[in-house]
């Protein structure tokens, strides 16, 4: 019997009472007595019994385990390690975290040091520098202009079309100097790139800033490929072909590449070109200033008629070339800034008179209207812009001034615009903005002017909004002295007719002064006054090319003076807004911003750009309460072409308000005439602005008989004459019957409103001016500027001023002042 697993021969080997190891029948060895061994060595009863092996293709899943080195629960019934505590426990897992916390930063940081050099090795060989013979092969191409039928209007071609490269032997040291003050003054120090302005633009990218990294290598991979997104892929492959471009050439030629094809603006590609369209010079003969104002521009080329930054950014290149000493301090101390040749005088003709500024529009509203193509782009693909000038709108805008203004007589000394925009899409059909082409002064939407009694409309909006109505009334006598205001204001002619009832309704067709200022400054308020018109469409801020200016704002930034409820003081706005704050109106409270390009389309026939409807509902969050104010307004409006003498043809609904801008006791001999008037009007399809007025600014605007103009005269004359023949042959439309809001109708005591016109009427045309300011007119002694061309609150022209209230006096503004 053999013994029990586990037991073993007393004595063990070779013990004491032990025999010689050996196995049976070895020699020495006796044979085994199993019944004389002793039983106290068997297994005790209380262990497990041993389980039998299992054959190989028999083991169970556990078994698995075990050998694969696992522990079973049986295995810790034997295990004599002391259990570890909570504390231990938690050191133990702290210090598993962090040494993988070691090891992921490790390998983090591997990653960050080549990660980087491996990515530039694999993109190194993939990526090619653009070649500059190639980019100015496909630069120059003509961009077409359709009007909104699809016809076509005209091709607009880039100067220097047909330019030759130039040599670096042949770039004078001046512009060389002047780009590299503008762009990379260290770029011969540099291997293509900029590393701590590449790490400076990556830190912009990571915390949502903006910034650029560029040198001028990476300026020219980016100007000539085209591709500017802000994006660190774009950064990534633009530093890889500037590399690779710093490798395969020198440093004379790649500025000699960027100088025969980077955009300065105007439409022209390299700096041949740029000289011709800024100074009508070669490059030899500019001098470094004229130099650097055209490199100053390589940045943002769009801005190229913007004076403001024109000037700014011409300093700051002059200052970087003194630093560098590429001029001397005695030079720059006696630079002024070197004024450009008008715009229209340096560009190639495409269409001449007042379509010539309708190109000017559709170029500006390429970065306006956020098309996503720029002047440049669109030069470079060669696209088709179809606009959202009407053909028959745009004919009938031109025949209507001309036959006012010039078959009528009319001094040249006038100057006139006409914006035409339809109210159900924004877009503009028709547009007038002088005479002199391309590049000339834009009248439209170049110039700042007082509207006068045609501000009284959004006066109306802020009321409605207030719970006041049409038959809510204020007293309407004249004049009238308010708090805060030397002189009384007063209604055209001292008009009475109305009494101290007046409603509103009869107040607007009148256009009584006295109860629109009490309105706005004792009861609504400017500020919801201000509020109204932004939201019906005049802009916060605009550009006129002397930087950007906000409208609607007092001297100080705030809100503006009483003034502003007669259009006067600081109401200021452009003439095209004036056409689109009315469209507002005609299209029942709902805002379109307006625009003039419909749809970009490239050489392939591919979309690049259709402009999209966004309506938004102007006063009032819920479009059927801004819907309401609009036809209240409307409601009244309409009876004003009627009364004004300037109705539409046939019996067509129309609605508008005339306005003028009165002159005060400073203008001398030209107190109590006007400088400025005004007719915008609508139908529920059309809404157009005409302005008249004069280059001086404010002086006096005579008809061709020597008589006073006023808002029904000339610009009525010129609107009625417009909506005629763009509506002619059309179908009549009637305007939607207004849900009476508030306190619709007056009280029965109100007087009736009068029904007596004057011949001409004048008489019932506002002053616009209540204040009478008594400030002379300014001019900036370092560079004198006329009229409406300088900014309207700064030196230049005269500003309609509030006098500053008397000791005890309450101040001016709309009545909640403390």
């Amino acid at each position: 019997m053999a013994p029990p697993p586990g037991g073993r021969r007393p004595g063990g080997p070779n013990g004491p009472g032990g025999a010689p190891q050996g196995g049976p029948g070895r020699p020495g060895v006796p044979p085994r007595r199993p019944g004389e061994e002793r039983t106290t060595q068997l297994p005790p009863v209380n262990r497990p019994p041993q389980r039998e092996p299992d054959l190989l293709t028999h083991r169970e899943p556990e078994d698995e385990f075990l050998l694969a080195g696992g522990v079973d629960d049986e295995d810790e019934y034997y295990d004599d390690e002391p259990e570890l505590t909570e504390e231990e426990e938690r050191r133990l897992r702290k210090k598993k975290i962090w040494k993988r916390v070691r090891i992921g930063a490790f390998v983090a940081l591997g990653l960050m040091l080549l990660g980087p050099v491996i990515a530039v090795a694999i993109a190194y060989p993939l990526v090619d520098w653009p070649k500059p013979e190639e980019i100015a092969a496909d630069q120059n191409k003509t961009i077409t202009l359709q009007y909104a039928d699809n016809s076509e209007m005209t091709k607009i071609t880039a100067p220097g079309e047909n330019r030759t490269m130039l040599t670096y032997e042949e770039i004078p040291e001046t512009v060389k100097h002047a780009v590299l003050a503008a762009e990379d003054a260290d770029f011969y120090e540099n291997p293509g790139f900029d590393a701590k302005a590449i790490l400076r633009a990556a830190w912009f990218q990571v915390t949502s800033g903006s910034g650029g990294g560029s040198g001028l290598t990476q300026q020219y991979i980016k100007k000539a490929t085209g591709k500017e997104d802000p994006t660190l892929t774009r950064k990534f492959t633009e530093v890889v072909k500037a590399f690779k471009m710093s490798n395969e050439s020198d440093h004379n030629t790649i500025l000699t590449a960027y100088l025969n094809t980077v955009y300065f603006g105007r439409g022209a590609n390299g700096f041949k070109a740029a000289a011709q369209v800024y100074y009508k010079k070669d490059m030899k003969d500019l001098t470094p200033s004229e130099a650097a104002l055209i490199a100053a521009m390589i940045q943002t080329p769009s801005w190229s008629e913007d004076k403001e930054h024109s000037q700014k950014q011409w300093k700051y290149v002059m200052g970087q070339m003194l630093q560098k000493n590429w001029i001397d301090q005695a030079y720059y101390d006696a630079q002024q800034w070197p004024t450009p040749l008008p715009f229209a005088e340096t560009q190639p003709k495409s269409l001449d008179g007042p379509r010539g500024l309708i190109v000017d529009q559709i170029q500006a509203a390429l970065e306006e209207e956020k098309t996503g193509v720029t002047f440049e782009q669109a030069q470079k693909t060669g696209v088709t812009i179809q606009t959202s000038i009407d053909p028959k709108m745009q004919a009938a805008a031109e025949e209507a001034v001309d036959e006012i203004m010039v078959k009528g007589g009319q001094p040249e000394a006038l100057k006139t615009s006409l914006t035409a925009i339809d109210p159900t899409s924004g877009a503009v059909r028709a547009y007038w903005g002088g005479r002199d082409g391309r590049g000339s002064f834009d009248y439209a939407k170049g110039t700042l002017q007082e509207p006068g009694s045609s501000f009284k409309a959004f006066d109306l909006v802020a009321a409605l909004q207030n719970g006041k109505g049409l038959g809510t009334t204020y007293d309407g006598t004249s004049p009238r002295k308010f708090p805060g205001v030397a002189t009384p204001i007063r209604n055209s002619g001292n008009d009475n007719s109305c009494g101290k009832e007046c409603p509103v309704r009869t107040a607007m067709i009148k256009s009584l002064n006295t109860v629109f200022y009490d309105m706005v400054v004792n009861d609504v308020g400017v500020a919801k006054t201000v509020k109204a018109a932004h939201q019906a469409g005049i802009p916060d801020q605009v550009n006129i090319g002397n930087g950007p200016k906000k409208l609607l704002v007092g001297e100080d930034g705030g809100t503006p003076n009483g003034g502003i409820s007669l259009g006067g003081d600081q109401a200021v706005v452009r003439p095209f807004d004036m056409a689109s704050a009315y469209a507002t109106f005609a299209a029942r409270g709902v805002y379109r911003a307006p625009f003039f390009i419909v749809k970009i389309t490239g050489p392939d026939g591919a979309v690049l750009y259709q402009h999209a409807d966004q309506p938004i509902s102007a006063f009032d969050p819920d479009q059927s309460k801004s819907q309401d104010i609009a036809d209240n307004v409307t409601d009244v409006l309409k009876e004003i072409p009627k009364s004004s003498n300037i109705p539409c043809a046939g019996g067509r609904e129309c609605a508008g308000k005339t306005g003028t801008h009165e002159l005060s006791e400073s203008a001398g001999q030209g107190a109590g005439l006007n400088s400025k008037a005004w007719m915008v009007g609508y139908t529920p399809s059309i809404s157009a602005a005409v302005w008249v007025g004069r280059n001086e600014g404010n002086l006096p605007i005579r008809d061709k008989s020597g008589s006073n103009i006023f808002g029904s005269g000339v610009p009525g004359k010129i609107w009625q004459a417009f909506m005629n023949k763009a509506l002619a042959g059309t179908q009549m439309e009637r305007f939607a019957k207004a849900k009476p809001l508030n306190q619709y109708n007056p009280p029965a005591k109100s007087n009736p409103p009068s029904s007596s016109q004057p011949a001409n009427n004048q008489p019932t045309q506002p002053t616009d001016d209540p204040t009478r300011p008594t400030q002379p007119r300014t001019t900036d002694p370092n560079e004198p500027c006329t009229g409406f061309l300088c900014p309207p609150t700064t030196g230049g022209r005269t500003t309609t001023t509030t006098p500053k209230p008397k000791p005890g006096d309450p101040p001016p503004g709309d009545g909640t002042s403390p």
